[in-house]
């Protein structure tokens, strides 16, 4: 860590400088603050698709049963599908199939 990143806490590690803050009230120090400016670059690597409301709640209900999130079991799901696919046993299948009927 370089030195005087945390000149509040006068702090030598990022460890010790959670343990600080970990008792202390920000409030009483604001004063020996100081205004930053900085950059953030936000990139999501997450996509969004529309579901059917009962496709939805098949998905919950299955994902709720097997005691993970509901975005895990798409996930998986579809990670099997883009291995069959790539070893060329990739098929469409029924709603059935898909679910697990």
């Amino acid at each position: 860590m370089a030195e005087n990143k945390s000149s509040i806490s006068k702090a030598k590690s990022y460890r010790d400088i959670g343990e600080f803050w970990d008792t202390q009230d920000l409030s009483e120090v604001w004063d020996k603050t100081e205004e930053v400016k900085f950059d953030i670059d936000l990139q999501s690597d997450v996509f969004y698709y529309a579901v059917e409301t009962s496709l939805s709640m098949k998905l919950h209900s299955i994902a709720e049963n097997k005691g993970i999130s509901a975005e895990t079991l798409i996930n998986l799901w579809l990670q099997e599908k883009v291995i069959c696919r790539k070893h060329s046993t990739f098929r469409v299948g029924t709603a059935g199939d898909f679910l697990g009927r």
